[in-house]
């Protein structure tokens, strides 16, 4: 800021412009295409609303528009605050980006709309305002395109039972479906329902590969806007049937079909099973099984993400705090009940924040209620990495890093596929297998909160009291800042105390945005400033921004996500601000400031900007002299001065203020009475203590108290952990257990009829490894096979036996049998030998005789 240009004699005032002629064009005295410029007789940037130095037509041409933000699937209605054309001659075009144009509209009221249009990508959007048909674009704007699943269910349409829609065609799956709508949020009698597609073609990972959303047909036109439209689905034609995923918009009868960036509703985006053809109603589980050896085929050409995708954290803690490189999966998230839909079992998903450099892939972790991985080897249930990013990447636009949509073509599709219309789910499991946790190293965590007190990165403990701005930390590599600013704290009976504490917290990266937290004055409320202009959260708490992603949760706590991994978090602690920062391990040997040097070596974190140490034994005076070593420098301060209080306090005066003297710790006295109550309110935490004596405050040492209480429970989160990767269980076998880091054990047993061949169990050592080796499972030598031999052989020996003596007693019967029957046989011989003989002698008698008579009477 030139200083000369603002001489607060000269100072003109914000007035609102009023219809009639406007400046030239380019005119030094006018913001017409000078928005966010700070020189000239007068200011066009957003400081200049405190500093009362702006041009008289600044809101006439730095638009402020209503609603802000709205879904990258375009369509919604805007408002340009300010600026009202009571008798338009000409018509309305909002240009964004310099080369998407859409065509606005001048309301009853004067009002000038704008629509946002059909984008693939997120973020702020810069757009340009035509008031005379598009022969020039003298205003200018800002539009926050959203990722579909961040922006309120009021403003979409809803697919009644979404899962009946994304089923449709399969087993059980028919009958009709239903739309439902605001018809508010489209203003209008007659409707018409559209459904689009979307697609992504060409050679992947070349220049001709492009993303495209088309309009396909008309499911009704014309009809009332009623809020609700059901109809039975019927197999689209064949021509239709390359898309797989799309949505549905409604939007003002009034537009031929498939007209581009009108004011719209869409759905969310879902798998088209309703409108496929035939083929797939006919057989749903074989069409979708070719589907899959489809992708199967496809993901065997395309390169290898998964080298490239962070590892996950060990535990549910460590994913949890790690918040610069891992944020809750909105579709599993333990903060909203854990409803995991794709992940049974889990409690908890986190998604990586960056998409990684070359592929633009994202990494998925889920964990269980006991803070245990989920990995896919172990179950469907696992986490699975994603070859979309699900947030997209910049440079956006081009797959695979199209917000939402990219996930879908190549990571959710292929999900229903192989495993929701399909039994082939172990093709999309070997594919986006799970990433254990052996690679992972967890962020280094350093803090400053209280009056105000410091942890840095190796754990050193001290007091700096100053009063100004002073550098917390400069990392080289990737031109990391933070920077902060430290004021008195007024007491409730108008006085100030001897300490200090922060009020303000300012981090770039390189070249990216410059975001900055402060207390609201007087309010105890944090306000938030995106490159020195204060940003509103009423419609979206998550933001897209250049070089990082800004968080807001519940108006207290403000988390940055910067690209290089690391997280800045400011929240309301007492009168003052509470700054924890996490660094990955990248940044070892990096860094300096009052935030220390990350090196595991405490004893050097006292290093003034020269490079000479100060011992850790130092006294609080001399530490103050560190800590004011640190003061920021005015050309590369990261802070705003949008006020005459911070222009005179801190613009114009010494970073650091030389007349300024805090207490000192060993310098504190308190009364015997207020010492009773601080050792039952601090116990033994002396930065609480020291708070309680300096500002006679209970609810400032409780602060402080608190504040340091988190630090240390997210340092106990972000313990690292030893894993010994994935253990498999034997072929022929399986394992119990599911938890692999150091300690836990896995105990293997065999199937059935197979014999355990090596160690019953395994136990993850401390070095990393397993004590045992995964055992085999041999055929045909457990104790169970052995029994049965012995069992059965003695069975068939008793057998054999059985039958020899039946078969002996079966021959010795046939032969008492053979001879008895022998015997009768010699009996009757003898007798028919005796009978012979006597026959004989009766015929000699009877011829001695004569004939014998007759006896047949």
């Amino acid at each position: 800021m030139k200083l000369s240009l603002l001489p607060w004699a000269l100072v003109l005032l914000v007035t609102a412009p009023g219809p009639g002629p406007r400046p030239a064009a380019g005119a030094q005295g006018s913001c017409s295409h000078r928005c966010g410029v700070q020189d000239g007789p007068c200011s066009c940037h957003p400081t200049c609303f405190g500093l009362a130095s702006c041009c008289s037509d600044i809101q006439d041409f730095c638009l402020e528009i209503l609603p802000y933000s709205g879904s990258i699937m375009g369509g919604k209605d805007f408002v340009v605050q300010h600026l009202n054309w009571s008798n338009p001659t000409d018509s309305v075009i909002c240009s964004f980006k310099e080369s998407i144009q859409t065509r606005g509209f001048v309301d009853s009221s004067g009002r000038v709309h704008c629509v946002s249009p059909l984008l693939y990508e997120t973020g702020r959007i810069p757009f340009t305002l035509s008031m005379d048909n598009g022969r020039s674009f003298p205003r200018s704007g800002t539009w926050l395109a959203v990722h579909p699943s961040k922006v309120s269910e009021s403003e979409k349409s809803q697919l009644v039972n979404e899962t009946h829609w994304q089923y449709y065609g399969t087993t059980s799956t028919q009958g009709n479906l239903t739309l439902t709508w605001n018809t508010l949020a489209l203003p209008t009698n007659s409707i018409t329902v559209e459904l689009w597609g979307y697609e992504e073609t060409g050679k992947p990972y070349s220049q001709e590969w492009m993303a495209a959303w088309s309009y396909l047909y008309s499911l009704a036109t014309s009809i009332t806007n009623s809020g609700s439209f059901t109809f039975t689905p019927k197999p689209a034609p064949q021509n239709y049937q390359r898309w797989k995923v799309g949505a549905l918009r409604i939007v003002n009868s009034k537009h031929h079909a498939g007209e581009k960036d009108v004011h719209a509703l869409w759905s969310n985006e879902h798998a088209l099973a309703w409108h496929l053809g035939d083929d797939f109603r006919a057989d749903p589980v074989a069409w979708a099984r070719a589907q899959c050896l489809a992708w199967e085929e496809l993901e065997d050409q395309l390169p290898n993400f998964l080298e490239e995708v962070p590892d996950c954290p060990c535990t549910l803690a460590q994913a949890q705090v790690d918040s610069g490189r891992f944020q809750a999966d909105y579709g599993c998230d333990i903060e909203h009940g854990s409803v995991c839909t794709y992940h049974p079992g889990a409690v908890h998903c986190v998604r990586s924040v960056q998409a990684s450099p070359l592929y633009g892939s994202g990494q998925q972790c889920c964990y269980t209620a006991a803070g245990t991985q989920l990995l896919t080897a172990d179950s469907t249930s696992g986490s699975t990495p994603d070859r979309g990013h699900d947030w997209g990447a910049p440079p956006y636009r081009v797959p695979p890093r199209v917000p939402g949509l990219s996930h879908w073509i190549y990571d959710v599709i292929s999900f229903y596929y192989c495993c929701l219309w399909a039994p082939e789910c172990s093709r999309y499991m070997q594919r986006r297998p799970s990433s254990d946790c052996r690679s992972y190293q967890p962020p280094r965590l350093a803090s400053a909160f209280g009056d105000p007190h410091f942890v840095t990165f190796d754990g050193t403990n001290f007091t700096f009291n100053g009063r100004g701005e002073y550098v917390l930390l400069e990392a080289s590599g990737t031109d990391l800042r933070v920077h902060a600013r430290a004021q008195t704290r007024m007491t409730p009976e108008g006085s100030q105390d001897r300490g200090t504490g922060l009020t303000a917290v300012a981090v770039r990266e390189g070249n990216s945005d410059v975001v900055e937290v402060r207390l609201r004055d007087g309010a105890g409320a944090l306000q938030v400033l995106l490159n020195q202009e204060v940003l509103s959260f009423k419609e979206q708490s998550w933001m897209d921004l250049k070089g990082m992603f800004l968080s807001v949760a519940a108006g207290d706590r403000v988390s940055v996500m910067l690209s290089s991994g690391t997280s800045l978090e400011v929240s309301v602690q007492g009168p003052f601000l509470s700054v924890a920062v996490l660094l990955p391990d990248k940044f070892l040997t990096h860094t300096r400031g009052l935030l220390g040097t990350l090196n595991d070596n405490p004893s050097d974190d006292f290093t003034l900007r020269s490079g000479q140490v100060l011992p850790p034994s130092s006294s609080s005076r001399e530490l103050f002299q560190f800590g004011a070593d640190w003061a920021v420098e005015n050309a590369s301060s990261l802070l705003t001065y949008d006020s005459k209080f911070l222009v005179e306090n801190f613009l114009l005066r010494p970073k650091h203020d030389p007349n300024f003297l805090p207490l000192f710790p060993e310098e504190t006295t308190s009364s015997p009475s207020q010492a009773s109550e601080a050792a039952k309110l601090c116990g033994d935490n002396n930065f609480c203590n020291f708070d309680v004596a300096a500002t006679g405050s209970l609810s400032v040492g409780n602060a402080t108290r608190l504040a340091h209480r988190q630090h240390l429970l997210r340092v106990q989160s972000l313990q690292p952990v030893v894993s010994c990767g994935w253990l498999a269980p034997p072929s022929n076998g399986h394992k119990e257990g599911m938890r692999y880091l150091v300690g836990s054990t896995i105990h293997f047993h065999c199937d059935s009829g197979y014999s355990l061949g090596g160690a019953e169990a395994s136990t993850c050592q401390a070095d990393g490894t397993w004590s045992r080796p995964t055992p085999t499972c041999q055929p045909g030598r457990s104790y169970a096979v052995l029994l049965g031999v012995i069992f059965g052989g003695l069975a068939v020996v008793a057998l054999v036996a059985l039958v020899y003596v039946l078969l002996h007693r079966r021959k010795s019967n046939r032969e008492w049998i053979e001879a008895v029957a022998a015997a009768r046989r010699q009996k009757g011989t003898k007798r028919r030998n005796q009978g012979q003989a006597t026959q004989m002698e009766g015929e000699d008698w009877t011829q001695r005789r004569g004939r014998p008579c007759d006896h047949r009477g």
